[in-house]
């Protein structure tokens, strides 16, 4: 049984075969844009943390391969213990050639003189003068001397390393020519934004300065406005306009589209094996009035992920703390799986919410007003039943709790109409006399199982800290 979602599968010979998220499409946009622009250039793929970049790019990368292509994949996060990026990107180049390949040995050469830098070592000579007071004397008079030794120097330098990257550019070209058949190389860098700023910045005037040659694609796959922090970081500036300055390296940029979130709901439902508890023989046999429990889960956690933009690694997350609860419960209790989802979203989120509930610093009356505060916004009338719904089961639970009572006391019968009306009034619900928000109400409180139930009862699942049962 998963408690943690691990890294899917890819298939060698159908690389999204796995993929729940039915991107496969949008890679073969991304090889068309490749093959129709083989002279090289820059692409991002710019989307949130949290979507599944990753995947889709070591995906992609194996669909390259089975097409032809020559591919490099590179993680810079992992990498960004390396000082100098121009080293890890040659150490991945390395990969493409033999390893006496006289092309890549002429590209280390090169490599050499640019990625050389004297002036730390004068500097370092220079002020190891101050450190003793009489060479501070002799170092005071030969001022003007070292200054002019350090300018000449670094004169020198310059001349070099201008030529240098000249000689670079043209060796990689070589190289990048005798490997790359009649497709261009495709190199991808992944988790650019993660990497500390300094890192970032430099690696990414690396790809433009020296590797920007014909043959080569570059597929940087970022989240463009962390990757903006990381930059306004390296330079000590937030005001900084971060897309003007990643204009001059990203040639196209792409955004995969939002997948379906109900199918990944579904896939994770799977991965997770919620059906061994919602539907296992005890249920079905003793509770067949929460046979259903699983796909009203789907539902809601779909509608509430949507609205909400929560990533699909805080949908695993939640997902997976969902499991570790059902890991706490006996086939015979109830779950209420929507209002259980929502507590979850609401301590990942919200916790400050999830804690004053927990202690009863909320009165009951002021549940739905901060309940509405977290809401998200763009739910249809054909949606807003379910988070009704959700308000109702929390009032009624929640009322049990603060008051240590049951929830009959919420509903009152006009003894003149005969209708039904809520001691407290429904943030939510747009109705007229908050119709829908009392008619759930009324239902919990005719359920035996629901009308006394106490919302701590999915506290301590939560907080995984209910007995657990075997």
């Amino acid at each position: 049984m998963n408690i943690k979602h691990n890294d899917i599968v890819i298939d060698l010979n159908k690389p999204f075969k796995n993929d729940a998220l039915k991107r496969e499409k949008y890679a073969k946009i991304l090889s068309g844009i490749v093959s129709t622009y083989a002279d090289g250039f820059v692409l991002a793929i710019n989307n949130e943390w949290g979507t599944g970049k990753t995947t889709f790019v070591k995906m992609w990368q194996q669909q390259l391969n089975i097409d032809g292509f020559q591919t490099l994949y590179f993680n810079a996060w992992e990498n960004d213990f390396e000082r100098n990026p121009l080293v890890a990107l040659m150490g991945e180049l390395k990969s493409l050639v033999k390893s006496d390949s006289k092309e890549f040995k002429s590209l280390l050469k090169k490599g050499a003189v640019i990625t050389k830098n004297i002036l730390p070592h004068l500097l370092k000579a220079i002020a190891s003068k101050y450190i003793d007071t009489e060479i501070l004397v002799n170092a005071i008079e030969d001022a003007s001397k070292s200054a002019t030794e350090i300018l000449s120097d670094e004169i020198k330098e310059y001349s070099e390393k201008k030529d240098g990257m000249k000689e670079f550019r043209e060796s990689l070209s070589k190289l990048i020519e005798t490997t790359k058949g009649n497709k261009p190389v495709v190199f991808i860098i992944d988790e650019l934004d993660r990497c500390r700023p300094s890192y970032a910045v430099e690696l990414l005037e690396q790809v433009k300065h020296f590797f920007s040659v014909a043959g080569i694609v570059f597929v940087l796959s970022i989240d463009k406005t962390q990757l903006g922090y990381a930059i306004k970081g390296a330079y000590g500036n937030d005001k900084i306009n971060t897309d003007e300055y990643l204009r001059r390296f990203i040639d196209i940029e792409y955004s995969i589209p939002d997948p379906d979130t109900k199918a990944f709901c579904k896939y994770l439902s799977k991965y997770f094996d919620f059906e061994s508890f919602f539907h296992s023989e005890r249920r079905r046999r003793d509770f067949k009035d929460v046979w259903n429990d699983l796909e009203l889960l789907i539902t809601f956690s779909s509608a509430l992920f949507e609205k909400a933009k929560v990533t699909l690694r805080q949908q695993e997350k939640i997902f997976a703390h969902i499991r570790l609860g059902l890991n706490l419960s006996d086939a015979n209790e109830y779950i209420f799986p929507s209002l259980y989802l929502m507590l979850i979203f609401i301590k990942t989120f919200h916790e400050e919410f999830y804690l004053n509930m927990k202690l009863k610093k909320l009165k009951l009356e002021d549940l739905g007003k901060e309940l509405l505060k977290i809401m998200p916004t763009g739910i249809q009338d054909d949606e807003s039943k379910y988070f009704i719904e959700i308000e109702a089961l929390m009032v009624c639970m929640y009322n049990n709790y603060y008051y240590n009572t049951n929830s009959r006391n919420l509903i009152k019968k006009d003894s003149k109409t005969n209708e039904l009306n809520s001691i407290i009034g429904s943030a939510i619900d747009n109705s007229k006399n908050n119709d829908v928000f009392i008619e759930f109400i009324n239902m919990f409180n005719n359920h035996h199982n629901y009308n006394f139930t106490k919302i701590d009862h999915l506290f301590k699942k939560i907080d995984l800290i209910a007995e657990v049962i075997t």
